[in-house]
C-alpha cells in the first residue's frame, strides 16, 4: 500500500469514528473517559494540535466543531446529561 492510499484509508477511517460518535449522542464523554480513555474532547484536542504541526491556524472551538458537528456549548446543552 502506497503512502496516498493508507493516508485515504486513515481519514475515511476517521470520518468514521466522527459519524459513529454523533449517532451515538447517548454515550457521554464521561463514558468514553472511563471505559476508553479518550473521549470527543481529545478527538478535538487531537485535530487541533495535528492541523497546527502542519502549519494550519485552528482554535480549540473550531477543532471541537469538527467532532461534534456543530458548537460544542450548542452539544452539551443539547446532548449532555447529569452525571
Amino acid at each position: 500500500m502506497n503512502e496516498q492510499t493508507q493516508t485515504e484509508i486513515e481519514a475515511a477511517a476517521f470520518r468514521r469514528l466522527v459519524d459513529h460518535l454523533d449517532s451515538r449522542k447517548d454515550v457521554q464523554n464521561i463514558d468514553l473517559m472511563e471505559l476508553a480513555g479518550f473521549c470527543r474532547n481529545c478527538l478535538g484536542r487531537w485535530y487541533m494540535e495535528e492541523a497546527q504541526q502542519r502549519g494550519v491556524d485552528i482554535s480549540k472551538e473550531a477543532a471541537r466543531e469538527q467532532i461534534y458537528k456543530m458548537p460544542y456549548e450548542e452539544w452539551k446543552q443539547r446532548y449532555q446529561t447529569p452525571r
